[in-house]
């Protein structure tokens, strides 16, 4: 089904990113003013509020919200803070005082060597609660799974869903608490359940495009989970390559020796090894993930430079 068959309820525009960030959903209209779920990577934050800009017109942005705040989430927010001083942000509870006292460890940016500019956080979105959005009242959902304090959006009327990472057409997130030693399996689980009894007519993934097939996306997304169920260092490999990946795509271009130092750098890399891989000299399985990406075709090699592709 081609998202142009897909309708959205009226005040709503999707702007669909290109990884490193996510999608961002604009509102317009309602007595809550101009608001923007999820604001991408801090890289193409000025890109990012050039979008919003664009899509708003001259009217001030009132509002923002994140379903999560892993750093592809969260990371235009200062920049749009900057541009809208006034802008009241409101974030999942579960890191709200990580937020304020600005713990970069706690909200994973120094753990996994990525970039998130400080923003403030102004209040949080309470599963169980509702907030107005274009003169719609959409409810907030806990989502635990891909990160344990994530948060869906959900309008009943029109049955419109934003997932965040917790459901894309076909699949879902990095199961991060399992990496750690945490459940994170039966959660992403459970939060598939939960948005099985929503019945969404319509999703807006985190990343990929607005899809409607929400039964089969489901499925896709438990027999995904299944294989990572039944074979934990399967799904760890998986996300040290997307981890690696998802550097490169920063980069774009990196010696492999800067690649591996920044490996041997980042705290999550290393407990990744000791946990799954310790049987494995580190260098050697930095260069194994670097062969398996370049077999995949997520990157090239130009001597000793590894390419994003």
């Amino acid at each position: 089904m081609s998202p142009d068959s897909l309708p959205l309820p009226p005040g709503i525009s999707v702007l669909e990113r290109g990884w490193l960030s996510a999608n961002n959903i604009v509102f317009q209209g309602g007595a809550g003013g101009a608001a923007l779920v999820d604001s991408g990577y801090c890289t193409h934050s000025a890109q990012t509020v050039a979008l919003v800009e664009a899509q708003l017109a001259g009217q001030p942005l009132v509002r923002l919200l994140n379903t999560h705040l892993h750093s592809d989430h969260c990371g235009g927010n200062a920049a749009l803070q900057q541009r809208w001083p006034q802008v009241q942000t409101l974030i999942p509870p579960g890191h709200f005082q990580q937020v304020r006292a600005w713990d970069a460890h706690e909200l994973s940016y120094e753990p996994t060597g990525q970039e998130c500019p400080q923003f403030r956080a102004d209040g949080v979105l309470q599963p169980g609660s509702e907030i107005e959005l274009a003169g719609r009242a959409w409810q907030i959902h806990a989502a635990p799974g891909h990160d344990p304090h994530a948060v869906l959006l959900f309008e009943p009327d029109a049955r419109v869903l934003i997932s965040g990472d917790a459901l894309w057409e076909n699949g879902f997130g990095v199961i991060f608490p399992e990496l750690g030693g945490a459940s994170g399996f039966a959660e992403a689980a459970d939060t598939l359940d939960i948005i099985e009894q929503l019945a969404p007519r319509i999703v807006i993934p985190g990343h990929g495009s607005v899809f409607g097939d929400v039964p089969a996306a489901l499925a896709r997304a438990r027999q995904r989970l299944a294989v990572f169920r039944a074979q934990p260092l399967k799904h760890a490999r998986y996300a040290a390559k997307v981890l690696l990946k998802y550097k490169l795509l920063e980069w774009q271009r990196v010696s492999e020796a800067d690649s591996r130092a920044w490996l041997l750098a980042t705290p999550h890399f290393r407990a990744l090894h000791a946990q799954f891989f310790a049987e494995h000299d580190i260098h050697a399985w930095h260069d194994a993930l670097v062969h398996e990406l370049e077999a995949s075709g997520a990157l090239r090699r130009e001597g000793d430079t590894l390419v994003n592709v």
